[in-house]
């Protein structure tokens, strides 16, 4: 029989994360959120918890432990937050593993442990703004003037790109073209205040407002040529392996947020009164409340699942697709049915449920749409 109880140190990691944010995260986030403003002190506190560092190896400052265990921290995160939660998860798998996977070992010394202490903050620079889910449509140009990258092009839409701690932004550009005619596209470690990269002024959004998210643009950007990340013309493959785990992660997120809206909603109904009685005591409401439960509990095994096989070393494209579908599917879900049980003070902001509204939308759209999840998933299955 497969047992899903959790391990004592994933158990305890969890425990003390959603402790961290009921306590520190949830009482002041809501100002951080209405202000646009990075909650820096928050990070700060997350870093010297060691959550930045939980999947990285002691060698390299962090913890030592496994990407599921991000995932819990994430979880957790997330019933409180999507802004705070989002920020660790690009953090981690998108700023600092693909150094951890595919880094050399100067690399990993120069970087990650500055990452791993959440002191500062990587970023990933694939999406491109005329390309979306086209990643392979990728324009940023990366050319050798003797040992140097030249840099051309923008990315678009980029996480934890433009704050007062990120170090660095690893990008993926056209090197240039292979015997068959297709792009040969590497992955490249671009410095923050690199003369010729430029930070756009920060995206006005409808969601994850508390996070740092911001248009990139390269001209004639120069960095060493070691700053390649692995093998040069690999930078495809790379992203693609790494965009697995972050659907994971993705995943995890989004069951956290869906979990959140179950919360809320079941401390509301049993206060809000209406003809007489506790609104909780309505059948309606009570349906409601079970379906979004049974979506949680769906989709929180689906990511599982993924998890599972990833840290066995399996091929897990399929689930890491399945579990990032159904849990933002939920999130979605979630959050319309919380905001509507809360009638009219579900359209407040001083509700958590009209954030949870505002935050679950994206996760149906990063790091792979649903669209996307069901072409890979078809894929998987021979279709395509």
């Amino acid at each position: 029989m497969i047992d899903l109880t959790l391990p004592e140190e994933h158990e305890a990691l969890r425990k003390t994360v959603q402790e961290f944010a009921r306590e520190e995260v949830a009482p002041v986030i809501g100002d951080f959120y209405e202000r646009e403003e990075f909650p820096y002190e928050i990070v700060a506190k997350m870093g010297a918890m060691g959550l930045f560092g939980l999947p990285i190896g002691e060698e390299y400052g962090g913890m030592g432990g496994d990407y599921f265990a991000l995932c819990l921290a994430l979880e957790e995160l997330a019933r409180v937050d999507s802004s705070v939660a989002i920020t660790l998860e690009a953090g981690v798998s998108l700023g600092a593993m693909p150094l951890y996977r595919f880094g050399s070992d100067e690399q990993k010394q120069r970087w990650l442990p500055a990452l791993a202490a959440g002191e500062r903050l990587g970023a990933f620079g694939l999406t491109e703004p005329g390309g979306g889910s086209d990643a392979g449509a990728t324009r940023t140009t990366a050319r050798l003037d003797g040992d140097e990258w030249v840099i051309n092009g923008s990315k678009a839409f980029i996480t934890n790109s433009g704050t007062d701690i990120t170090s660095h932004v690893t990008v993926t550009a056209v090197t240039g073209v292979r015997d068959n005619g297709r792009k040969e596209i590497s992955a490249i470690i671009v410095p923050s205040g690199t003369p010729g990269f430029t930070v756009a002024k920060k995206y006005s959004k409808v969601g994850w407002n508390a996070s740092d998210t911001h248009e990139l643009a390269f001209s004639d950007a120069r960095v060493p040529a070691v700053n390649t990340l692995g093998e040069r013309g690999r930078g495809y493959a790379q992203f693609l392996s790494t965009l697995d785990e972050g659907r994971v992660a993705i995943a995890a997120l989004s069951v956290g947020l869906a979990q959140g809206c179950v919360d809320e909603s079941l401390k509301y109904v049993r206060e809000r009164e209406a003809f007489g009685r506790k609104i909780g005591e309505y059948q309606a409401i009570q349906f409601k409340i079970a379906d979004m439960e049974t979506r949680v509990h769906t989709a929180r095994l689906a990511y599982y699942a993924a998890a599972a096989k990833m840290l066995r070393g399996q091929p897990f494209k399929r689930e890491a697709a399945i579990a990032k579908l159904v849990a933002s599917n939920a999130a979605m879900d979630n959050s319309r049915e919380a905001t509507q049980i809360h009638g009219g003070y579900g359209f407040m902001n001083d509700f958590p449920v009209g954030r949870f509204y505002r935050d679950a939308k994206i996760l149906e759209i990063g790091e792979g749409t649903s669209e996307v999840q069901r072409m890979l998933i078809a894929r998987e299955l021979g279709l395509v």
